[in-house]
């Protein structure tokens, strides 16, 4: 599926291309697109954080615990709600009390996932969903991995915590069945920097990929009906144009729940490594 630039990279390179092309040339690499040295999935990242920022910055500002405002109780409902799905409610449902200690970490790739899914909702001509591009997906799964890891370390110490890789094994039947436990714990740790980026990337490719093959049909339809018939171009051409906002109601659906999708499974991912019983 062949990318525009965006508005939003055009800009992003016209204010910062100069100093990425220099770094580039510090470190002897050679952009992809020499005009556009910043990648649009890396514009559009760069714009979630500053803006992502900026409402940190104002919510801040303005907390309240006898007024809250609209933004406030928009962040709040995010960290907790009646229905115990918010961030610390699966934190804390998975790791315990301790799982609040890890909103920071968990709270940030999730909001920031959040916020770059629904990008995908506008038109690619204004902007596009990082996530849409595989090494975003990627780069939040190895930070969710070596997260939960070194949480793990750092609860158990480094040899309790390989050793429940193992079972934590106790007698010697415990240590023989230890040798074919722990590769294939340790393998099944490692899927899951491959299970949260395709879960995450596929989905959002796939949604913007049906979107753009039933517009590509409809128009084709909307043309053909329309060289036969007046009547008959102008309800298919009604149809189409009712199609998009269809597929912007999926697309932040499907943003939703895979921004949900990706708070639960570092959730259990946490409460796995820091669990007693591994």
């Amino acid at each position: 599926m062949e990318e525009h630039a965006s508005w939003i990279t055009l800009g992003v390179n016209h204010l910062l291309g100069g100093a990425a092309t220099k770094l580039y040339d510090l470190l002897h690499i050679h952009p992809e697109n020499p005009a556009l040295p910043i990648p649009q999935h890396v514009a559009t990242g760069f714009v979630v954080l500053v803006l992502l920022t900026l409402i940190a910055l104002i919510l801040r500002a303005r907390l309240s615990v006898e007024k809250p405002g609209a933004l406030q109780q928009m962040a709040e409902g995010l960290l907790t709600n009646s229905q115990s799905f918010g961030i610390k409610d699966l934190l804390v449902e998975n790791t315990g009390r301790d799982g609040v200690g890890h909103i920071p970490f968990v709270g940030a790739i999730s909001v920031f996932i959040l916020f770059s899914n629904l990008l995908g909702a506008f038109p690619s001509t204004l902007v596009t969903a990082p996530t849409g591009n595989v090494t975003v997906p990627l780069a939040c799964a190895i930070l969710t991995f070596l997260y939960f890891n070194w949480s793990g370390f750092t609860h158990h110490g480094m040899g309790e915590y390989l050793l429940t890789f193992a079972g934590s094994p106790h007698s010697i039947g415990d240590w023989v069945l230890a040798i074919l436990l722990f590769p294939v714990e340790l393998i099944s740790t490692c899927a899951r920097v491959l299970s949260l980026t395709v879960r995450l990337w596929a989905n959002m490719y796939a949604s913007d990929l049906i979107y753009v093959i039933f517009l590509g049909l409809l128009t084709s339809a909307t043309t053909a009906a329309w060289s036969k018939s007046v009547a008959a171009g102008a309800f298919v051409g009604i149809f189409a144009a009712c199609v998009p906002v269809l597929f912007i109601g999926l697309h932040i659906f499907v943003s939703i729940i895979q921004a949900y999708v990706f708070t639960v499974l570092p959730s259990v991912y946490l409460g796995m490594a820091t669990s007693e019983e591994h």
